[in-house]
């Protein structure tokens, strides 16, 4: 991703430092995006791709009703994984059995949405397929990518990205007709060196020597942001001299390469060169991250006897400095990133200094660590913590097991990986991409030991919860098999219980029974309480309201209360309130579902639980809409299906619970009316997942109004001059065809305008803006 961007929850990520120039080429990209729905940016690494992509969705996003995404491949190695780079971008967490393509194609089908993908050249293949694809089966979907090289496939419209504009190279100053000052690369230049150096700005006195550097660079964006960071040492003049000689040496050694790849090239060897000796070995070791990392794992996986810690810490804020490495997003802990291009120059110096398998082998130790510390904290206090770190270092797991898959002798590894991972898989909805990996590793070591054993359960549990009973049976009986082989009884213990949980789905209670009893025997004897082990408790509640018997469930309840408030435990607690909610909901009584179904949700909400979220909201809905408050049940029907959007299959699948729904739904749609269940829909469907949280709970009474543009008055909303009038026709029931015809425009231009009222106002329909328009002309 582009160097200079935070993260945000839009989808897009906020740009940390100005954007220079690009006029021209951010109005040939919106002109492009309206022609094609794929448009690909091309040129090579530092060109400015990713900013110039960046800031045209930041610009359109407005114009696209459900907004613009971006999707960052630099870090995806494998093909396979784009796919799930896309699902995770859009926020989406599927545990259906579809394929990733059907789920994504059905996510979008009637979405307005503007995706950008990201650094695609060496995915091209992947990437290509997938666009065909989602074009094909969303129409209103658009495409912007960067790529190296284009994608390749029909209705591509192919924009290479030129460099920023400069003087001409006969004359920086006087006879040019754009005063230098005014050319982009100088103002980029200018800018960045000021941000590095207080008091830096273009002068007569410098203003040459910036645009000869500049030229010398060729206009490459991140050429001529590592030339400026160096004003805090050296003078332009300075700058020039040293990359002047720089030039000569590259261009004698590198004939056959485009000039400006050897400005690129000249630019990073000569930020290298500039490093301290710890500086340059810090560059190379660090290139091994995938994605963004944290001052401790600089430590352990960088340090030796040739660079201590201490170095360590030093390098980074040197680095820093020399703009090689920048700090990324807001968390508990710093953490560092570099761009693409300057990764890849550290993995090189890395090979050439022979360290490459020693420091991704130090690499993967470092996270089977943190994988198997989020495994043992998984039943404490620290459970909201460990969520937020395991996404943050999904890339990093990534890069670590395809290390142990990928290298001879490390399959076993990687089962104990994957299977410590269980957390990630299970507490955040990557049941797709855990199973992914689980596969992979049980495929790579078939060889009986307690690591398999592990892994098996931990699969067929993944394969129960994404809706493959046959698989997860097999999985399951596998796993019992060979521990009881192993004499292994912990192992044993949990393919037991996970069994009795698939077989009690398949509503094969006789058989899911004794299994469950089993297991929860063992728990006891054994008294080692982890999260999986807490589940029991949830599985025993959920068999004994299935049996009608509310007390029994409420006894599993106490006890998992118990357990867990000596651990701190929350997640495996909160699954088990759940549950007992739905025995009372089976039960007939309301009163008692909502009071054990709050307390889940508010714990789910601290967790971010997504899942276990949707689930929640669900049974608050039906108690909404037994007890009588059909309003408010419309209104989280209608939030319940962007969260299950997101999700997937809503309710696992389960047809008991999806009888209820039914059964709750047509109660609420039957009493309303058609028109008033569609529009109270309407207003949950625009709440955010926190304001549909606050709303089930009851800590708000009314629908929030996330789109602020209602409620203010017609001369004082977000809606151009034009589309007022165009708003104000169809408040007076004139057609498309009509408005065209009134204001002398065509109808197409027409129609335009009546989509972007819809977008700037929130809408889905004529009849809303018509209404809005009536409401705020009366004030």
């Amino acid at each position: 991703m582009a160097q200079g961007v935070r993260q945000q929850a839009s989808g897009l990520p906020h740009e940390l430092t100005s954007f220079v120039g690009r006029r021209q080429a951010m109005a040939d990209v919106k002109r492009a995006l309206s022609d094609s729905r794929l448009v690909t940016l091309t040129g090579f690494g530092g060109m400015g791709k990713s900013r110039l992509a960046l800031h045209v969705a930041h610009a359109l996003r407005r114009a696209f009703t459900d907004g613009a995404h971006l999707v960052e491949l630099a870090d995806v190695q494998d093909p396979s994984l784009v796919p799930h780079a896309v699902i995770g971008a859009l926020g989406l967490q599927d545990r259906s059995m579809r394929d990733l393509d059907t789920v994504l194609t059905e996510y979008l089908v009637d979405r307005h949405l503007l995706l950008v993908l990201d650094n695609c050249e060496h995915l091209l293949g992947s990437c290509g397929h997938l666009i065909t694809t989602l074009l094909s089966a969303a129409p209103r979907l658009r495409v912007l990518a960067t790529s190296r090289e284009p994608i390749g496939i029909r209705g591509e419209q192919i924009l290479p990205v030129p460099p920023l504009s400069l003087p001409t190279a006969d004359d920086s100053k006087a006879t040019d007709e754009t005063p230098p000052r005014n050319h982009a690369a100088l103002r980029l230049f200018e800018d960045r060196a000021a941000a590095v150096s207080t008091g830096f700005s273009l002068t007569e006195d410098n203003e040459i020597a910036v645009a000869r550097l500049c030229q010398r660079l060729d206009g490459v964006p991140l050429a001529i942001e590592l030339a400026a960071v160096r004003v805090r040492v050296l003078s332009v003049e300075e700058i020039l001299d040293r990359l002047e000689s720089r030039f000569q040496l590259l261009t004698s050694r590198h004939l056959a390469d485009a000039p400006r790849h050897q400005s690129l090239r000249a630019a990073v060897d000569w930020s290298f060169d500039l490093c301290t000796h710890q500086e340059r070995q810090l560059w190379a070791r660090c290139s091994v991250f995938a994605g963004d990392f944290d001052l401790d794992a600089a430590e352990h996986i960088c340090a030796d006897d040739g660079l201590t810690t201490d170095d360590v810490f030093t390098g980074i804020a040197g680095l820093i400095d020399k703009s090689i490495l920048a700090s990324v997003g807001q968390h508990p802990r710093s953490r560092y990133r570099m761009l693409e291009t300057i990764r890849q120059y550290g993995q090189e110096q890395l090979s050439a200094a022979g360290e490459e398998s020693s420091l991704r082998r130090r690499h993967r130790d470092y996270y089977l660590v943190l994988a198997e510390q989020s495994d043992g904290g998984s039943a404490g206090p620290s459970q909201a913590d460990w969520v937020k770190r395991l996404r943050i270092e999904r890339p990093n797991f990534w890069a670590a097991l395809e290390y142990c898959l990928t290298t001879s002798g490390e399959a076993r590894t990687a089962l104990r990986m994957t299977a410590a991972l269980w957390f990630l898989w299970l507490g955040f909805g990557f049941t797709r991409e855990g199973r992914r990996w689980l596969d992979r590793a049980l495929d790579a070591d078939t060889g009986p030991s307690t690591e398999r054993a592990r892994a098996l359960w931990i699969d067929g549990w993944l394969a129960h919860l994404h809706g493959d009973r046959t698989g997860s049976l097999s999985l399951l009986n596998e796993s019992r098999a060979l521990a009881q082989q192993l004499g292994n009884e912990t192992e044993l213990t949990y393919a037991l219980q996970f069994l009795g949980d698939t077989e009690m789905w398949d509503h094969n209670l006789s058989r899911a029974g004794p299994l469950l009893d089993q297991a929860l025997t063992r728990h006891r004897a054994s008294a080692h309480w982890t999260a999986p082990a807490l589940i029991v408790f949830a599985l025993q509640a959920q068999r004994a309201g299935l049996h009608g018997d509310v007390d029994r469930a409420m006894e599993f309840l106490h006890e998992c209360e118990s357990v867990c408030a000596q651990l701190g435990e929350r997640w495996a607690l909160s699954w088990t309130e759940w549950n007992v909610g739905v025995s009372w909901w089976a039960a007939g009584n309301a009163t008692e579902t909502a009071l054990h179904v709050s307390a889940s949700l508010r714990a789910k909400q601290d967790l971010e639980d997504t899942l276990g979220i949707a689930c929640c909201v669900e049974l608050l809905t039906w108690v909404a809409a037994i007890q009588g408050n059909t309003e408010r049940a419309a209104v989280l029907f209608g939030a319940l299906g962007r969260l299950w959007a997101v999700i997937g299959t809503p309710l696992f699948g389960a047809e008991t619970l999806l009888s209820w729904r039914a059964q709750a739904q047509e109660q609420v749609r039957e009493r309303l009316g058609d028109t008033a269940f569609e529009a109270a829909g309407q207003k949950g469907a625009l709440m955010d997942q926190e304001e549909t949280i606050s709303y089930a709970l009851g800590e708000t009474t009314t629908p929030a109004l996330t789109h602020k543009a209602r409620q203010v008055p017609l001369a004082e909303s977000p809606l151009t001059k034009r589309e007022r009038e165009v708003a104000s026709l169809i408040a007076s029931g004139k057609s498309n065809k009509e408005i065209a015809a009134n204001l002398v425009i065509a109808r197409r231009t027409a129609e335009t305008h009546v989509e972007h009222i819809l977008v700037k106002l929130g809408f889905t329909s004529r009849m809303q803006i018509a209404t809005w328009v009536t409401d705020h002309t009366q004030k």
